[in-house]
């Protein structure tokens, strides 16, 4: 039940701090090249262990990543203002060149769950780093919890109680799945109609807006997004931890659309275990077609 982490950053040391609160690991290490930067932020969370779930965490060097169960990988540069994340794809695989094996040597038989963006073409990058593990993306999760953060605010409901996928790109050509979406079980539209409550393209228009621009929105405001993806990265860790069996819209390669991207996986303690495509309209088949054609050309680019 040991996990590590990869860059002590925001997004990093977020999940550090959610993992210890949720009590989803024993012992959680973080590492970074600001060996400073990663005690001082190991020390902070470790005073929130004896007022939650009594983790053990501290900081190291890579080596110690040895033992864990699972390395969530946060390194790299971040996203500013403007830029998208496809923007970053060179920089930031310049530097997992050099990390990625890295990591695997020092965790062997660790799953690498990748955080880093642009999180997709990353992932496919680090599949070839780290052939003898398990490489996982953290892809749509989060975009998945803003839709559906988004129709349960309108809804009026526990956002527990919403499902519903985002597919494809962790950026600008995700798919917003509509087909996918339920509340309480039932279609969206119908459950609005069951209370009575508006549902019209425009509404649909915005929350499917709201979903895709929503880390543009954080950016533009407080210059990075770290709440909401060290949760949904600490969600998809105890996952994999626990062989839960979980749906989840992770990041990996799949071979229908030549790249890794996301859409629902079965998560257990090896790593994918299955892949489950949902059947979805013509124009969202379309529409994720477009998104894996955006990752390919990508991915590419980084080999030229």
């Amino acid at each position: 039940m040991k996990v590590g982490v990869v860059g002590a950053g925001l997004v990093g040391a977020t999940a550090a701090y959610a993992l210890t609160l949720r009590g989803s690991c024993s012992e959680l290490l973080l590492t970074d090249l600001d060996g400073d930067r990663a005690r001082a932020e190991a020390q902070d969370i470790a005073h929130a262990a004896p007022v939650s779930h009594g983790a053990r965490v501290r900081s190291g060097p890579l080596e110690d990543l040895h033992g864990s169960g699972v390395v969530i990988v946060a390194a790299g540069a971040n996203q500013k203002p403007g830029e998208s994340r496809l923007d970053l794809a060179q920089k930031n695989a310049a530097i997992f060149r050099d990390l990625i094996p890295r990591v695997a040597a020092a965790a062997p038989g660790a799953a690498l769950l990748i955080a880093t963006n642009p999180v997709d073409v990353l992932t496919d990058l680090s599949v070839t780093l780290a052939p003898d593990h398990a490489v996982i993306g953290s892809g749509t999760v989060l975009d998945s919890a803003r839709f559906r953060h988004l129709i349960a605010a309108h809804a009026g409901v526990d956002a527990t109680h919403v499902h519903g996928y985002v597919l494809g790109e962790h950026g600008d050509s995700e798919v917003v799945a509509w087909s996918t979406a339920t509340v309480a079980g039932l279609p969206v539209a119908a459950f609005m109609d069951a209370r009575d409550l508006p549902w019209t393209p425009g509404i649909r228009a915005q929350i499917e807006r709201d979903t895709r621009e929503a880390a543009a929105q954080i950016i533009g405001g407080k210059r990075a997004t770290y709440y909401g993806i060290g949760a949904a990265l600490a969600r998809i860790t105890e996952r994999i931890l626990g062989d839960r069996r979980a749906v989840l819209t992770v990041s990996a390669p799949t071979p229908a659309f030549g790249v890794s991207l996301s859409v629902p996986r079965i998560l257990g303690r090896t790593g994918v275990l299955d892949t489950v495509l949902p059947a979805l309209t013509p124009d969202e088949q379309d529409a994720l077609h477009r998104s894996a054609e955006v990752l390919r050309k990508a991915r590419q680019a980084l080999d030229t």
